[in-house]
């Protein structure tokens, strides 16, 4: 059990430092793209002020070789657009969707009465019982690989000491499962919290961006250099909230859904270990003191 959960505190870190590195190499790429989009900026508004003089040389039929050429760059697809716009936090956001969708799947696939206690199982187990077949029935348990499985072996483990032992052996059992999917249902939780943040940095940058713009011109901007600063602020906001808000749903679903069925196959689970030891279902019926004898009739 101990084992288990190092094992799993070691997977906990893993992913951990991987996030951190994405973070922490996309703030990389996003402070040393600024100076270097305004440098080239700088360098373009530049360009055509030095070479004036030569197109002013230049024969007139150049101008109609110049109105052949395209008005403006072609169209971009949605995908390319959303990918230049999005900016390094928003590819992160875009890659956290994708794992978000998998934790989400395999969670509402794993989060089901059918696989807490599949009724194949229940019922084989109950039959084992009814024809006291308790070492049949414990080897069944073993092999099984569900919730109520795992807290049947827990419990008829500890047979031998008594109700109190055996119930305790489910509770610990109960417990180790609830942490491993409590750890699964935390990298659904911690993408529905990270993704806003990486949103509002993402705006951060657009505006950064957008202001370096308007520090490095010796004009006033064009309306079209600051959009993409702008584009950029706002749609990492809108991919983060797009992520951020299933997320959080989700995460309340199966956070419900973990808490019932772990309820219920408990009460299964020591239903069947009372079964097992003989102990009646109401315990108070069984306490009650015996009535009373009635007194002897009188002597004649």
């Amino acid at each position: 059990m101990a084992s288990g959960q190092a094992a799993r505190r070691a997977r906990f870190t893993t992913w951990f430092g991987l996030v951190w590195l994405l973070l922490v190499a996309g703030v990389g790429v996003s402070l040393s793209s600024g100076p270097v989009l305004a440098q080239e900026e700088k360098a373009a508004e530049e360009a055509p002020a030095e070479e004036a003089p030569a197109e002013e040389a230049a024969p007139a039929a150049d101008a109609g070789d110049a109105a052949d050429e395209p008005a403006g760059p072609p169209p971009k697809s949605a995908l390319k657009w959303l990918l230049d716009a999005s900016g390094p936090f928003g590819l992160m956001i875009i890659a956290g969707s994708f794992l978000l969708v998998g934790l989400m799947i395999t969670g509402f696939m794993q989060f089901r009465r059918s696989v807490f206690m599949p009724p194949a199982f229940i019922a084989e187990f109950e039959s084992k019982l009814n024809n006291r077949d308790l070492p049949g029935a414990f080897e069944l348990a073993k092999k099984e690989d569900s919730i109520l499985g795992k807290l049947l072996v827990g419990g008829m483990s500890r047979l031998n000491k008594g109700y109190e032992e055996s119930a305790a052996g489910i509770a610990e059992v109960a417990d180790d499962e609830n942490l491993g999917l409590d750890h699964k249902l935390s990298y659904i939780s911690m993408i529905g919290a990270v993704a806003p943040m990486l949103g509002l940095l993402g705006t951060v940058q657009g505006m950064v961006g957008a202001f370096l713009v308007i520090a490095s011109s010796t004009t006033s901007p064009k309306p079209n250099e600051l959009a993409e600063g702008i584009v950029l602020a706002l749609v990492t906001t809108l991919e983060g909230l797009i992520v951020a808000i299933p997320a959080i749903i989700s995460f309340g679903l199966l956070k419900n859904a973990q808490s019932r069925l772990m309820f219920d196959s408990l009460s299964m689970a020591d239903n069947f270990v009372q079964r097992i030891l003989g102990k009646k279902a109401a315990p108070a019926a069984a306490a009650a003191p015996a009535p009373a004898a009635a007194p002897a009739a009188p002597p004649a």
